[in-house]
């Protein structure tokens, strides 16, 4: 076990967004924002960002790591930019009024089909379709989630025409 994983995930947690080297075996360097250490393998997740391209993710081996030496520091703007890496791009487009109008109007359309629907959890932003199907903001097909196929097919379709028809 090398000096790398035997550190904490609180020792890992201080290099989250921030801009580092990695040397590992056989003097193989690599450079990246640091998005996560996971906390079993202590496995290193970088991102870059070349010009005019997307987003690229690589990882660093735990046991493969010799060294991490932090480059920079990262700016609110990068901690944003990193954590919109996984999140779906059409929750970054909606302010929370917004996403409240969204749920609104989702809602009141389904009960105007005689679809029973309430809100769930803390907040109240998660729909809850008879049930037995759940939809979280933004409030669209790929946020339906439910155990029965056959539901779910079928109310991410009527989602899917109430937004078409939007």
């Amino acid at each position: 076990m090398n000096d790398w994983q035997r550190k904490s995930p609180l020792d890992w947690e201080t290099y989250l967004n921030k801009l580092v080297k990695v040397v590992a075996v056989e003097k193989h360097e690599y450079e990246g924002w640091v998005l996560t250490v996971d906390p079993v393998s202590a496995s290193i997740v970088l991102a870059t960002f070349p010009e005019n391209e997307k987003v690229s993710i690589s990882f660093v081996m735990g046991h493969a790591v010799q060294e991490v030496e932090v480059l920079q520091e990262g700016d609110s703007d990068m901690k944003q930019r990193l954590a919109r890496i996984f999140t779906p791009e059409e929750s970054q487009a909606y302010s929370p009024e917004e996403l409240e109008k969204r749920k609104n109007a989702l809602k009141t359309w389904l009960e105007a089909n005689h679809i029973p629907v309430g809100e769930q959890g803390e907040l109240g932003r998660t729909l809850s379709v008879a049930g037995v199907l759940t939809i979280d903001p933004p409030y669209g097909p790929e946020q339906c989630s439910s155990s029965n196929e056959i539901i779910l097919s079928r109310v991410q379709g009527l989602v899917q025409s109430y937004l078409d028809k939007q």
